[in-house]
């Protein structure tokens, strides 16, 4: 039988969320029979930090009202399940929760195993499934679409399968700090229908790219609305179809943008060494917290009240990740097209390469990875 794996312990397994003690050991029995490891969550206050990177989610009847109640994005693979004999297994329910299905015990325990089986080929994190890094602003201005864009050009140099994706719709446009405005391929508008699992080959193959680096960004027509499904579809096709996935992320989180925090491996807040910029940062901070474990913040100078990073890092009672140096020449280099770190040199460049090998492992000239 599977342990029970605490939900903030072992990424990216299925989820399992019930509090019917009956209705779990049954679970756990159909998840060990599809050879599957799970993570159980009793309620959805539990249950919400693994709740978008799960690669399958199974709510038992007890606890689809409360999901509802707590605002859970809407993702794919959802399944709503129950016992038959105990009244309404609530087909209505299930459809607001986005539930794909509704499992009915006993009936449904052969499909449920497959579907657990599937789970766990699909989502070991040991078969070439990718990390995922987002990226906020502490402050608007703070150059946290810069970081996002120097991450993936970093990550891509190194010969790392990279996705970079433009979750901020009011943002500039990660296109334009790329230079790659003019490039073909489907932007955000053209995938606001997905809601399930994408293709990753097609998806990759689909999307402006160059090298080992492809991004998905927003178009210059009518601003539309990304739903949530598409986000969620596009995460799990990162994580299955790259080896590096970098989130720019708005500072007001909407669904999408919980979604992608929820799905990442590692988030960092970039906020400038201005004390009204770091009271900013905090309530950024306040809101992404429940959603990622793991935040940590980039301090940016210049300096001008002589704030320390590590003052910085303590008021957000955060882990500091890294500084990043004034760079006169990079503000002329993207104002003439040419992408954040490409150069391999300056501060941005050398931070961005020690942030991508401590994540990835691989191991980058300067960096001291071994």
């Amino acid at each position: 039988m599977p342990s029970r794996t605490s939900v903030s312990a072992a990424p990216r397994l299925p989820l399992v969320l019930t509090s019917d003690a009956e209705l779990l050991d049954d679970l756990l029995r159909l998840a060990a029979a599809g050879g599957a490891e799970v993570e159980v969550a009793p309620d959805p206050p539990a249950a919400r930090s693994r709740w978008a990177a799960a690669p399958l989610v199974m709510v038992g009847t007890d606890q689809a009202q409360a999901c509802l109640r707590a605002r859970l994005p809407r993702r794919p693979r959802v399944v709503m399940v129950g016992r038959s004999g105990q009244g309404d297994p609530g087909w209505d329910l299930a459809e607001l929760l986005g539930a794909e299905h509704v499992a009915m015990l006993p009936a449904a325990q052969p499909w449920l195993v497959d579907r657990f089986a599937d789970s766990a080929v699909g989502g070991n994190p040991g078969q070439g499934t990718g990390h995922v890094v987002a990226v906020i602003g502490g402050r608007g201005g703070a150059g946290a679409s810069v970081l996002a864009g120097g991450l993936a050009v970093t990550a891509a140099r190194a010969g790392l399968r990279t996705l970079l994706v433009d979750g901020d719709p009011l943002g500039g446009g990660l296109d334009l700090i790329l230079g790659w405005e003019q490039m073909s391929g489907l932007r955000w508008p053209a995938l606001t229908g997905a809601d399930g699992r994408m293709d990753a080959p097609a998806l990759v193959r689909a999307l402006p790219s160059s090298g080992d680096l492809v991004m998905l960004s927003w178009d210059r027509g009518t601003l539309l609305p990304l739903p949530a499904e598409a986000m969620a579809a596009t995460m799990d096709a990162g994580r299955r179809g790259r080896d590096i996935v970098v989130v720019d992320l708005p500072r007001q989180l909407d669904d999408p943008a919980v979604i992608a925090l929820q799905a990442a491996d590692q988030g960092l807040v970039v906020v400038p060494a201005e004390l009204r910029a770091t009271a900013a940062a905090a309530r950024v901070v306040a809101a992404a917290s429940p959603h990622c474990t793991q935040l940590s913040v980039i301090v940016r100078g210049p300096a001008p009240g002589r704030l320390k990073a590590r003052e910085v890092a303590k008021a957000l009672n955060l882990p500091l990740a890294g500084t990043l140096r004034p760079e006169p020449g990079l503000s002329r280099g993207l104002e003439r097209g040419e992408a954040p770190a490409s150069s391999g040199r300056g501060p941005l460049a050398v931070l961005c390469q020690r942030i991508i090998a401590d994540i990835s492992g691989v191991p980058m000239a300067g960096t001291g990875a071994a």
